[in-house]
């Protein structure tokens, strides 16, 4: 996906994850198209490396607001200070996340990989509901395609896709337990989870022009890689990382989703890189789409008085 990023001129786009790695390539290069870019960051003083990737001329259209998005009520507050500023959002790019290498819970109490890598994307989807249509939006969820294979070394035999069995969840807080956690797979249900709800909103969306598609970008050398790569190759890490992409060609795919007058109307698609292709079929079921609904509802309705 190579397409040159067209005019944004009078458009806002939001992006996470922009401090750093391909989503300071994202930010950038939307800012550089015209956009007027909102960046939600833990920490706003990264935020300017990403004014000299920019540069002077574009840096005024760069809008940095102060949150950690594992957190509910951060998450909530960035939401509501969006909606009060603007009126309409044009592009949405859910890329932050990260891969953590042991159990964690956030503040909301719930695993990490899921506040992070999931429930901050469908906060910002479902939290900037009123500019996302009054804006015609382009959401676009950057994934990982470990959610079709949890396989960290893929030499021989089937890919084994995630799991995302929700039937006995009472909460968010009973996905990915202490008890048999594996973070390579908690990582991809996260995702996994980030998709299947993306499917549904797609949906739901649609009458007001708002598109919800999803991507793996391929293997970017960012700095999740350094905790994805198994123990018995972390001594060939930097060797590794030289072949990889860099996070210019990751973002390649996330900028044309978000721009490509050609994908205008293209909703609720995975791709891998340039290719649309198919996420495991738990990810389409009507009822799990259902019950992530109302379970993540839950978790951002807060705890009962």
């Amino acid at each position: 996906m190579t397409a040159a990023t067209p005019d944004l001129g009078q458009q806002v786009a939001v992006v996470t994850g922009a401090t750093g790695g391909m989503g300071q390539v994202i930010a950038a290069g939307l800012a550089q198209a015209g956009a007027h870019v909102i960046v939600i960051a833990r920490d706003p003083a990264r935020a300017d490396a990403l004014r000299t990737l920019i540069g002077a001329s574009a840096a005024s259209r760069l809008e940095v607001i102060a949150a950690d998005l594992s957190r509910r009520a951060d998450v909530v507050a960035a939401a509501q200070l969006i909606v009060t500023r603007h009126q309409q959002i044009h592009i949405l790019v859910n890329n932050a996340g990260a891969h953590f290498p042991g159990h964690r819970v956030s503040a909301d109490n719930v695993e990490m990989h899921v506040a992070l890598d999931y429930l901050a994307a469908y906060g910002l989807m479902t939290r900037l509901d009123t500019p996302l249509r009054r804006g015609r939006a382009r959401i676009v969820n950057v994934a990982s395609d470990t959610l079709n294979d949890t396989r960290q070394v893929k030499i021989a035999g089937r890919a084994r896709p995630v799991d995302l069995d929700l039937t006995e969840a009472d909460s968010l807080a009973d996905v990915n337990p202490a008890t048999g956690f594996v973070p390579f797979q908690a990582y991809a249900r996260a995702k996994l989870m980030t998709v299947t709800a993306g499917y549904a909103l797609a949906r739901t969306l649609a009458a007001d022009g708002v598109t919800v598609n999803a991507l793996h970008p391929g293997i970017v050398a960012t700095d999740i890689i350094g905790d994805l790569v198994p123990a018995p190759l972390r001594p060939f890490r930097t060797l590794i990382r030289r072949s990889l992409l860099t996070p210019a060609q990751g973002a390649a795919t996330a900028l044309r989703l978000a721009t490509d007058p050609s994908l205008a109307g293209v909703t609720g698609r995975y791709f891998n890189r340039d290719l649309e292709t198919t996420t495991p079929a738990v990810s389409h079921d009507l009822g799990t789409q259902r019950r992530l609904r109302e379970l993540s509802e839950h978790h951002f309705a807060g705890p009962r008085r």
